[in-house]
């Protein structure tokens, strides 16, 4: 194995899989910048997943629903700033969707 190329501050964190509101514990280097309390009483990082083994259809059978467009609104609302600022580019964009 090469010396140098793999993270040196592995740490307890907790992984929280937000679509089942499911919790474990594991070892990481990822940042985070949010804590949360353990079982054991104890304050780790908390690293939010999207999906994860406990929640993927793969390993579950099951299908779910992602909120797909609830994420394009947040996106459109976050970025509707930029767009009112610069209304040339936002033309330009309309003009080459109507084109396609």
């Amino acid at each position: 194995m090469k010396k140098g190329i793999h993270p040196e501050e592995y740490r307890t964190v907790i992984f929280r899989d937000i679509s089942i509101e499911e919790s474990w514990l594991g070892k990481s280097s990822a940042n985070s910048k949010e804590t949360s309390a353990w079982e054991d009483g104890n304050e780790y990082p908390l690293i939010k997943v999207e999906i994860s083994n406990r929640s993927h259809p793969f390993f579950t059978g099951k299908m779910k629903f992602v909120d797909t467009a609830g994420r394009i609104d947040k996106f459109k609302k976050k970025f509707a700033k930029f767009a009112a600022a610069n209304p040339v580019a936002s033309e330009e964009e309309e003009q080459e969707t109507k084109a396609e």
